[in-house]
Formats: structure tokens, C-alpha cells, sequence
């Protein structure tokens, strides 16, 4: 199964996958049931979760029900238990929109809910993120998860989130991070695919982000709260969720 998700995963184009998933997941749900592990976003639980990764997979990480990834779920228990998300009217942009949220956040009554992206088909408007077509200081909350390391300038990418957000309002970045790196690595020399989804984690990354992520939020405008959310779950909890512990959610916040 493993050496099957991985093809998938390099072979057929991610809208194309996005598509599929519709008519798979529900299929893939019913076979893997069962009690020792749980997707907390929609409560449904399994005998195992499914392997994922373009360059190095991980086993037991990816929910056959939603599609969630350890850093979906643990988003969700983040925005669940710490924050008004599902309760306060919120005008909310969301790049490069997971499956494992799209249905459940444009659902919520109290949501302003706009997606945004250049190839998704679930984008409700065409966009390239270093060139956004809002106005100024349009959202309360912003979610761009995953995308910025695909992103040559990402300084510029980091510019144009910060404009569109609210003074007050609540951006989330999550992206891959090797912390035991202090600073971002990357090098455009690096050609080949195999080579770059080894180095980078996924062929089509364009670096690999260090500590100094953090910090370069900062120096946009960005007060970065850096959270260790696992640190506040129970070990119970993070194994039957299936989270990655010491995962750091940058929880960023415009003067």
C-alpha cells in the first residue's frame, strides 16, 4: 500500500487527485473502520490510518474519512479549543483549501468564507498570492497552510497576507520545518525530482524552512505566537489523534 500511495502521489496531478478523492474516500472509510485510532475533526474512528509523503512517507498519518494530515488535526483542536473560529463572525480567506476543512468551514454559519488559489478546484477565486487581488485590511482570520514553501518570493507572498489581514486579526502559516535547522535552506542547482522530494521533502518545495521562519514573520510586521499545541494535549490523546508532537503552529497577529 505504501509503494501504491507514493506512485499515486507522483503521478497523477493534484487537482486531478483532489477530484478522485470524492469518489475513493468514503470507500477507503468503511474498509479501514475500526477503534484504535481517531480523526477528531469529524469523530470517526479506525483500525489505521493511511501512509503519506512525496519523497519520504510517513506510516498511519493520513484519515481515510477527511483526508487530514497530523497538521489538519491538529489545526482543528488548536481553532476548536483556543479560539472563537466556530463561534464569532469571522470574514475568513483560506488559500489552497483542504479537503478536510472546505465542506466543514463553508458550513459555519458564522463565516465569512472565501478560498483562494491558482490551480485548486476548490478555489473560489483564481489568485497568485504575491499578487492579491483584496483590498487592504479585508480579514479577520486568514488560513495559509503548506503553501508559502512552494513560493519563490515568499518575502513578497508574506507581504501581501499581511495587507489583506485586519489590524487584530488572526493569521495562521503553518509550513514544513526541520527545527533542528536554524536557518531556511534552499538551492535552485537541485534539479532533479527524485533528488529535490529527498532534500526538500517534495519535489515542487523551494526550500526547507529552519527556526528563522518565525523570525521572518516578524520582520514583515507580524507578532508570532510560536505554539507547541501537542504540549498542551495529553500523550493518550496525540497517539489516538495521530498528531506529530512538537509541531509548532506560528499563530501570527497584525499591530
Amino acid at each position: 500500500m505504501k509503494k501504491l500511495f507514493k506512485f499515486i502521489l507522483n503521478t497523477i496531478p493534484r487537482p486531478l487527485l483532489i477530484r478522485l478523492s470524492y469518489v475513493i474516500r468514503p470507500l477507503l472509510a468503511i474498509a479501514l473502520k475500526g477503534n484504535r485510532y481517531t480523526d477528531p475533526i469529524d469523530g470517526k474512528s479506525f483500525r489505521m490510518f493511511l501512509p503519506y509523503g512525496y519523497g519520504t512517507q510517513r506510516n498511519n498519518v493520513l484519515s481515510p474519512s477527511t483526508l487530514s494530515l497530523e497538521r489538519h488535526r491538529l489545526l482543528w483542536l488548536y481553532l476548536k479549543n483556543e479560539t472563537d473560529f466556530f463561534t464569532a463572525p469571522k470574514k475568513v480567506l483560506h488559500f489552497a483549501p483542504e479537503q478536510a476543512f472546505y465542506q466543514l468551514f463553508r458550513q459555519q454559519k458564522n463565516l465569512d468564507y472565501t478560498t483562494t488559489d491558482l490551480l485548486s478546484p476548490l478555489a473560489d477565486v483564481k489568485a497568485d498570492i504575491c499578487n492579491l487581488p483584496f483590498e487592504d485590511n479585508t480579514y479577520d482570520v486568514i488560513l495559509c497552510n503548506h503553501v508559502l514553501e512552494h513560493i519563490t518570493d515568499d518575502t513578497k507572498a508574506m507581504q501581501e497576507l499581511y495587507r489583506v489581514l485586519k489590524p487584530g486579526g488572526l493569521g495562521i502559516f503553518q509550513i514544513p520545518q526541520d527545527l533542528n535547522r536554524a536557518t531556511t535552506f534552499s538551492d535552485d542547482s537541485i534539479t532533479d525530482q527524485k533528488e529535490r522530494a529527498k532534500i526538500f521533502g517534495q519535489y515542487d518545495h523551494v526550500r526547507v524552512y529552519g527556526r528563522d521562519y518565525f523570525d521572518k514573520l516578524r520582520s514583515i510586521g507580524f507578532e508570532v505566537n510560536e505554539v507547541d499545541y501537542t504540549k498542551t494535549l495529553s500523550a493518550d490523546l496525540v497517539d489516538k489523534n495521530c498528531l506529530a508532537s512538537g509541531e509548532i503552529i506560528p499563530v501570527c497577529t497584525k499591530k
